[in-house]
């Protein structure tokens, strides 16, 4: 059944050699109704092949509880794939990063303590037997060769990035369950740093494949490229590159000799729900937008950018070189090009079966530049990647003669004619006569009719028959770029006079995580009453992703550290006082960050506890010291004051620590990580955003160990006595009860915007949109609020304006209502900060805005 395979030579399809241009497109970042005109999209851009990722948490909705239809049917949408003519990368995880909350694995595995994801572990494996027992069917049918277009499976995603303690014995366990559900198509691995076996475990049957994300302006870029080429052909595969930048001046990997590649995110979406990540972008952590496009050659509403036609050209270029391109090995770099513009570090070449090389040129500068390639002076356009023709015979396209040199890129060619995309007069050599070429211009020489178009004009070749034997060449009409539509603004509004409601989740002594309440999107509301007399500040810990925090009344700036310890300043308030918090998750990691709890994968959210601060006793003095040339006795200094020659080598200062009650050890002027022991226990380490360390009641034995750093800030180290926050009442509103609300419909009251909120203070307002076949990109002239909005029965995004956390990702500052996608109900949040919360206007704005 198979009739595709990969080997030392290339990819084969069919037993014909293949070169692949890959984009992603991500169903679930889509309207359903969209699936079809952004797959054709895809293919008219000439790029052959899509890879999706398959989000198990976004088909287990809770333990047990499936789901494949309406946006969540990938089974339609791989049939839509297949109907569109593009080949599948099926990327089912069971971890797939893509900057998806969790990484796409299901919040709750973390209630399971003995679970550990992402490693040869039973519980954890039972878990992921169960979704690819529910997934792979699925793929399976629509193998190519059994009816469908998948040519390729991924098992896991990046997992050298990832702490695995028997990576062999992990990633067999995910072959063996592919193999079982009869998965035939070559099964992948992806590495993300390099690290070929952290990646697929050297598991039999696995076939490496490269992520690859260097600076675009790099003159290295080659080198490393031909280095991993080299790599896997010694396992007898070829070069696939799975992930990529989206310039296309990636054209380099394939002079590199990459059968295979799939820049990221050629086709933008967006994550509709609370389905964005918390990731590790920022300082250190961030918030991912709904908006996911990091520049690819369509935005997030499926409007194409001029990187569009730029796919176009290089999707002509593997076309018209066909079986030689795959089939070509790369060569020495002996041809001879010197150039006066910033270039590769070392020349890429490929050396073609039937004679001849194509040798690559990027020009990684902004002026126009010259290229001596074997004595011809050409011209280079800066930012482009000619794949130059040198020595290569003809005779495929019914010519005689040798191409001995091309200065551009070839797009189309039939018997006796030529044609080739440049943005700078092209120089030939046949046979050696040479010829210089003006862009839209011809020429013919030795028999051979040579036509230079632009880059523009090459992107609309006619996808059959392009080119005539006398030198016609036909164009598709020059596509409409959609005009930039004025915003339209919205100044009314109708505020509903009920809230959404509260499910309760019982009387906890401290507050429990939110997925142990069954919240694995969603939020939820902790209130007390507790005693602040002599109190002057509340340390919270453990707490994400957003913390909107209330005491006696007074509304605290959002908290969104990312589980790192925050200290509350109450010395306004005494005596018996009301607390209550409301708690968001914005999304689970989807990396593994050590550097703070709530960024390590699988980390739960809740609010965490919080103490009330009784005692600060600054402990900075009498550490003994441990290491370098120090003596017993052991000398005695204060916390980072041993003199040493021995600068960056470890030393340990210890002392003992009295604790009356359970208590917090801050250590200040962190600023490397360092690591920390209790009581001769296992070491923690401490980094600089999260200087803390919770000791319980007692007398304990501190070490801490930190390179030798004379010229650092200095630490000091203050223990902190607590006291808990308990008895807490507990509600939730997990994202189907809030969905369903914004749904309904109940009384409402005109409001002409400006609306002014207190901070903490919350509005439900619905919106009238007016009908639009194209959607809008909702913005808000505001302050100080957060702003979450749902249409058409589903979340379409937060925003948050004013004093935030960091984000990344795409844009974080709109509201994405796609078409056909009735009405519009926005949740907003007014939060304290520099400004009044206040929303003046609504902004309506077409797909361009």
């Amino acid at each position: 059944m198979t009739t595709i395979h990969v080997d030392g030579r290339g990819v084969w399809i069919d037993g014909r050699p293949r070169t692949l241009l890959c984009a992603s497109l991500f169903y679930f970042r889509l309207p359903r109704e969209q699936w079809r005109e952004r797959l054709e999209q895809v293919r008219a851009s000439g790029y052959t092949c899509v890879d999706v990722y398959l989000p198990w948490n976004f088909h287990e909705l809770a333990p047990g509880r499936w789901s494949f239809e309406g946006r969540r049917d990938v089974a339609a949408f791989l049939d839509l794939a297949q109907d569109a003519g593009l080949y599948v990368i099926a990327r089912p995880g069971p971890y797939i990063c893509s900057e998806w909350d969790g990484g796409a694995l299901p919040a709750w595995l973390g209630l399971d303590r003995e679970l550990r994801v992402r490693q040869n572990e039973p519980r954890y494996l039972e878990q992921v037997t169960a979704w690819f027992d529910q997934v792979l069917p699925l793929l399976a049918e629509r193998q190519y060769g059994a009816g469908g277009s998948v040519i390729m499976v991924q098992l896991e995603n990046e997992l050298d990035f990832f702490d695995c303690a028997d990576r062999p014995g992990y990633i067999t366990a995910l072959r063996d369950t592919a193999l079982r559900h009869g998965i035939s198509v070559p099964l992948i691995a992806c590495s993300g740093q390099g690290d070929l076996a952290g990646a697929t475990g050297d598991a039999d049957g696995v076939v490496p494949a490269c992520n690859f994300y260097p600076d675009d302006d790099s003159p290295d870029i080659e080198a490393e490229v031909r280095r991993y080429a080299a790599l896997v052909a010694e396992r007898g595969v070829p070069l696939l590159v799975t992930e990529t930048n989206r310039r296309h001046r990636t054209l380099r990997l394939l002079a590199s000799g990459a059968k295979l590649i799939a820049p990221y995110l050629q086709s933008s979406g967006w994550n509709f729900g609370y389905t964005p990540s918390s990731g590790n972008w920022g300082r250190p952590g961030n918030f991912m937008s709904h908006g996911y496009d990091f520049g690819g050659y369509v935005t997030s509403t499926g409007v194409a950018r001029p990187e569009y036609a730029e796919a176009q050209v290089l999707a002509r270029v593997v076309e018209v070189w066909g079986d030689r391109l795959a089939l070509a090995v790369p060569g020495a770099a002996d041809t001879e090009v010197a150039c006066d513009f910033p270039t590769s570090s070392e020349p890429a070449a490929l050396d073609l079966p039937e004679g001849g090389r194509l040798v690559a040129v990027p020009h990684l500068g902004t002026e126009p530049g010259t290229a001596v390639v074997r004595g011809v002076p050409v011209a280079v356009a800066p930012g482009s990647c000619p794949l130059m023709a040198v020595d290569v015979p003809l005779r495929p396209w019914g010519s005689a003669v040798t191409l001995t040199l091309a200065s551009a890129d070839l797009v189309a060619a039939t018997d006796g004619v030529l044609v080739f995309s440049s943005d700078v007069p092209v120089t030939v050599v046949l046979d050696g006569t040479r010829t210089e070429i003006p862009v839209s211009d011809s020429r013919t020489m030795a028999g051979v009719t040579l036509v230079v178009l632009s880059s523009a004009d090459a992107a609309r070749l006619r996808s059959v028959d392009p080119v005539d034997p006398d030198g016609t060449v036909h164009l598709t009409d020059a596509p409409q770029q959609p005009e930039k539509a004025a915003r339209t603004a919205v100044r009314e509004v109708r505020r509903r006079s009920e809230t959404a409601p509260e499910k309760p989740a019982g009387l906890h002594a401290l507050p429990p995580t939110l997925e142990s309440l069954g919240v694995y999107r969603g939020r939820g509301v902790h209130r007390t009453t507790t005693d602040l007399t002599d109190v002057d500040a509340l340390l919270l810990t453990g707490a994400a992703d957003i913390v909107d925090l209330a005491v006696a009344g007074r509304t605290h700036p959002p908290i969104a550290g990312f589980d790192a310890a925050r200290t509350i300043d109450v010395r306004d308030v005494t005596g018996s006082v009301a607390i209550e918090a409301v708690v968001e998750i914005w999304g689970h990691a989807n990396f593994d960050d050590a550097r703070l709890p709530a960024l390590r994968l699988g980390a739960l959210r809740g609010l965490g506890t919080l103490w009330k601060v009784r005692d600060t006793t600054d402990v900075s003095a009498l550490w003994t010291v441990h290491g370098h040339w120090a003596a017993a006795p052991a000398p005695t200094r204060v916390l980072g004051g041993w003199s040493s020659t021995r600068v960056a080598a470890p030393v340990t200062y210890t002392r003992t620590v009295h604790a009356p009650t359970p208590s917090a050890l801050h250590l200040r002027g962190v600023a490397e990580p360092l690591r920390v022991s209790v009581d001769d226990g296992e070491p923690e380490t401490v980094h600089a955003e999260n200087p803390w360390v919770l000791l319980s009641a007692g007398t304990h034995r501190v070490s801490v160990t930190l390179p030798h750093h004379p010229s650092g800030p200095g630490l000091r180290a203050e223990l902190l006595a607590l006291d808990a926050v308990r008895d807490w009442s507990c509600a939730v509103q997990d994202d189907e009860l809030l969905t369903a609300f914004a749904a309904g419909s109940g009384r409402t009251e005109e409001v002409r915007l400006p609306l002014v909120l207190k901070p903490g203070e919350e509005a439900w307002l619905d919106v009238d949109l007016p009908a639009s076949p194209d959607g809008y990109l909702v913005r808000l002239d505001a302050t100080q609020v957060r702003v979450t909005g749902w249409a058409g029965g589903e979340c379409v995004g937060r925003v948050w304006v004013g004093d935030r956390p960091d984000f990344s990702g795409g844009d974080p500052d709109a509201l994405w209502v796609p078409p056909n996608w009735p009405g519009l109900t926005l949740l907003a949040q007014g939060i304290e900060g520099r400004d009044t919360p206040e929303i003046r206007t609504l902004w309506l704005g077409g797909p361009t805005d």
